[in-house]
């Protein structure tokens, strides 16, 4: 009840701003206004559908049901893979998917959500709110005609699931795997023959083998999936996803056509409903993982020979894209100077902390 009244409150603060009015003349001047908007995430994933469910809820309530946003799952308007084009092109107003599943129109695209080798989901934050990642990438979406918002973030990603061990760099080679956006171009560099999927449309590749190996998010999804009935090696860190953010697209026309107070809910709904998603990844994956385990899953990290090939190859991939495209090139060193800015400080103070404090655990339940 408390959060509810916060949201009334704060809907009311967005509208009114320093004008003295009374509450029926805010309601009177507030529109009605109905959006559709469109998600890549089934049902079935609580926390990427429900953070669009959660989104649309505080959007109604901030605007005192005057804003109202009807929420779809993939395949009801269009398909999962198609909502950037739907609001693009003014099919529906709002969609709830992720840059990088774009990679095909372009790499600059894949830095809405992750790329390999980048940003957690804390740095993400800071370089969207602190740094110039919104500023460029507001750049970069004005050319498909669309307004990004950030709309969730699951915080860093499993490596996938495996139906045989990975020894070594040798053992990626001709392994078909589902994985999405720059992490297929640079998979396919060591060897890996990439398949993009939806989510719905993964585990049934994976039973019927069409599929060698799969990665989706981690432990409190993977779960929900399914994928160690049928793959059981586990891996880890997913050096592709330290920290993938889940973006809201709104097309360009219909965003600037709402009232100032409108955008401003739609802004702050966006961020509120971010957090929420963090906070559900953070609670769930570790009791998630344990399940995983009980149920059989082995639990692996990648070989050192893996992860150090695997830098390598961004290397030259990065390389290969910003001599081609300017205005990835202008995207790309402001997140990695950030990036590389950041990871010192996180590297001292919280990986200290955390490698000790989980040694310790370890060491007193023996």
């Amino acid at each position: 009840m408390q959060r509810r009244s916060f949201l009334k409150k704060a809907g009311m603060g967005a509208i009114a701003g320093t004008a003295v009015i009374g509450a029926p003349a805010i309601a009177q001047e507030n529109p009605d206004v109905k959006w559709r908007m469109v998600s890549s995430f089934p049902r079935s994933l609580p926390a990427l559908f429900g953070t669009g469910e959660k989104f649309v809820k505080y959007v109604k309530e901030m605007s005192g049901g005057k804003f109202q946003i009807d929420h779809f799952p993939p395949g009801e308007i269009v398909p999962a893979l198609q909502v950037m084009d739907a609001v693009s092109n003014g099919t529906v107003q709002a969609g709830h998917t992720c840059g990088y599943y774009y990679f095909g129109k372009s790499p600059a695209f894949c830095f809405d959500t992750a790329v390999p080798f980048g940003l957690t989901a804390r740095q993400m934050f800071a370089w969207m709110i602190e740094g110039n990642g919104m500023k460029l990438l507001r750049e970069l979406f004005a050319g498909v005609n669309i307004v990004n918002f950030m709309l969730g973030n699951t915080a860093a990603q499993m490596g996938g699931w495996y139906r045989k061990e990975i020894k070594s760099i040798e053992d990626f080679k001709g392994l078909k795997m589902r994985t999405s956006g720059m992490n297929g171009e640079l998979l396919s560099r060591l060897g890996v023959v990439p398949q993009q999927l939806a989510g719905g449309d993964v585990y049934p590749s994976l039973e019927k083998g069409t599929l060698d190996a799969v990665e989706f998010v981690g432990p409190f999804d993977d779960e929900k999936l399914g994928f160690f009935k049928v793959a059981q090696h586990y891996y880890y860190p997913g050096f592709w996803e330290a920290g993938p953010q889940v973006s809201l697209f709104t097309n360009k026309a219909a965003f600037e056509a709402l009232p100032a107070n409108y955008q401003a809910i739609i802004e702050g709904a966006s961020r509120m409903a971010t957090m929420d998603m963090l906070a559900v990844y953070d609670s769930q994956n570790p009791q998630a993982l344990r399940r995983l385990i009980a149920s059989g899953a082995k639990l692996h990290e990648f070989p050192r020979d893996v992860m150090e090939a695997a830098y390598k190859a961004a290397q030259d991939m990065y390389k290969e894209f910003c001599d081609k495209d300017p205005m990835f090139k202008k995207i790309y060193d402001d997140y990695m100077g950030f990036r590389d800015d950041l990871t010192p400080w996180f590297n001292v103070v919280e990986g200290s902390y955390t490698r000790f404090l989980a040694q310790s655990i370890a060491k007193n339940r023996k």
